[in-house]
């Protein structure tokens, strides 16, 4: 926890009410996204109980498995679920534009949309993860065969589990941790894994300070737990009771009686999410949100693209792409920390406290200054800056701009005043004479960080068929068995 973190906790507890991390929104928010809060049978890994999901506040869809230890039901409710969940990413591609062609000289082209699924918490995405590896390996034909959209639903949800692990990718978010990014609350990281208390702390209801409705969020009763664990009172005392009456009749209106109490366990969180979706819409946009969105797109045309050409996801992935995978998300939470840091100066004032950034006036500036000690004169402007922040960067480490990142520049001296001397040496131009204004003029308020969104060098991995020994040698070509579908828990 920083040190800016800490003391907005200690605001929050001294106000009664959750402070600002950020000034603008980090996160893509679609104009329609995929609402799902899902619930599972206690006791059971991936025993789905019941999920409401839908693209509009006052129309929710309600799916329940009234014995969730049915094989048969089970595979009917992710039949309905794939219905709903295939529909609705078929109908976020919107128009496709096309691209550049990229380095390849290949033509590309982007859908103009994508789906985005919301879930309350990051248990949701595990239940999500867990269901998609547990239907995306079924077959449709031969014995316990299932309807074809089951194991499509498997690979749409296990890709995007997989997307949710990509540092900024807006895919599939949890609203939990995506209010977390955005306000600090006086409770612990754990009590803020509890929706209905994190609300209460962001914005509590009318006669309430955050403490109070916090305090009224951990009943049960008034606020259900927001999945996909239920409440075990509720479990013995209501939803047990509803089960076995099921298993005796079978009939509809023992269905309805499943229905009905599951309801009451999911509609609370549902306008929960809700009023999480208007708390974010209402925070500007981030200006490097609409970057990763485009990534993100790029991402869905790719996949959905290749989806009939491909196998579903092999239950581990080879060395290979197990090493190209984790150094991808390295790199993507480097270029994110700093895309956050830039866009928004109460986080880029978590780094000035960590001696990663300064911020102060600039006292000196020499434009036009060149350097002739080359072959042929260079631009390199000098540049002074009076800071107060506490610096723990080197003399000849690279920073840039704040405001403007393409502004490059090498620290060349620190003197014991606070004096900061830089000497610029990209982002001003091709000629020998600074494009107005470019260069920071005596008397402007500026902020250097050594951040930056393209720090980390692609790294060279080698092909699929020259995996070392070390790591098993070449993994043989992966073809799905009936084993890939067998678990103990499904």
């Amino acid at each position: 926890m920083s040190v800016l973190s800490s003391l907005a906790q200690l605001e929050a507890v001294a106000t009664g009410r959750a402070q600002p991390l950020a000034t603008v929104r980090h996160c893509h928010v679609a104009a329609e996204p995929l609402v799902m809060v899902p619930l599972k049978l206690a006791g059971e890994a991936a025993a789905p109980l019941a999920v409401m999901l839908g693209t509009e506040r006052a129309e929710p869809t309600l799916l329940v498995v009234p014995q969730p230890r049915n094989r048969d039901l089970r595979f009917a409710f992710a039949a309905d679920l794939a219905k709903l969940v295939l529909e609705y990413v078929e109908s976020s591609r919107g128009a496709t534009e096309e691209l550049p062609p990229g380095k390849d000289g290949e033509e590309r082209v982007r859908y103009g949309g994508a789906p985005q699924l919301l879930v309350p918490n990051r248990a949701g995405v595990g239940f999500l993860r867990m269901l998609g590896r547990s239907t995306r390996f079924r077959r449709t034909d031969g014995p316990y065969a299932v309807d074809p959209a089951v194991p499509r639903l498997g690979r749409w949800l296990t890709w995007f589990a997989d997307r949710h692990d990509k540092p900024g990718a807006c895919l599939l978010m949890t609203m939990t941790e995506t209010l977390r990014l955005h306000w600090a609350t006086g409770q612990s990281s754990l009590e803020d894994g509890n929706l209905a208390a994190l609300l209460g702390w962001i914005d509590p209801p009318d006669g309430l300070d955050g403490p109070a409705a916090a305090a009224r969020a951990e009943d049960p009763v008034t606020c259900p737990p927001a999945g996909p664990a239920t409440d075990p009172t509720f479990d013995n005392e209501v939803l047990a009771p509803a089960i076995a009456a099921y298993d005796q009749s079978g009939d509809d209106r023992a269905e309805e009686r499943v229905r009905s109490v599951l309801d009451g366990q999911l509609r609370p969180t549902w306008e929960l999410m809700w009023d999480a979706i208007g708390l974010l819409r209402a925070l500007p946009e981030g200006a490097s949100v609409a970057a990763r969105w485009e990534r993100d797109r790029d991402s869905f045309t790719w996949y959905h693209s290749t989806f009939d050409e491909s196998h579903p996801q092999a239950r581990r992935d080879p060395a290979v792409r197990a090493a190209r995978r984790l150094h991808d998300l390295e790199r993507a939470q480097d270029a994110y920390d700093a895309q956050r840091a830039f866009d928004d100066p109460l986080v880029m004032a978590e780094h000035r406290l960590a001696g990663q950034a300064f911020g102060g006036v600039v006292t000196e500036s020499e434009p036009t200054r060149l350097d002739e000690s080359g072959r042929r004169p260079k631009l390199r402007p000098h540049l002074r800056v009076a800071t107060e922040d506490p610096l723990q960067l080197d003399v000849g480490t690279t920073v840039c701009d704040a405001a403007r990142p393409a502004l490059k520049g090498k620290i060349i001296e620190i003197d014991a005043a606070g004096g900061v001397l830089l000497e610029l040496t990209g982002g001003m131009g091709r000629k020998l004479v600074p494009e107005p204004g470019v260069v920071p003029e005596p008397g402007r308020r500026v902020c250097f960080t050594s951040l930056g969104t393209g720090s980390w060098g692609a790294a060279k991995f080698p092909e699929r068929e020259d995996t070392p020994w070390t790591h098993g040698g070449p993994p043989e070509e992966y073809v799905p068995t009936d084993e890939d579908a067998a678990e103990e828990w499904s």
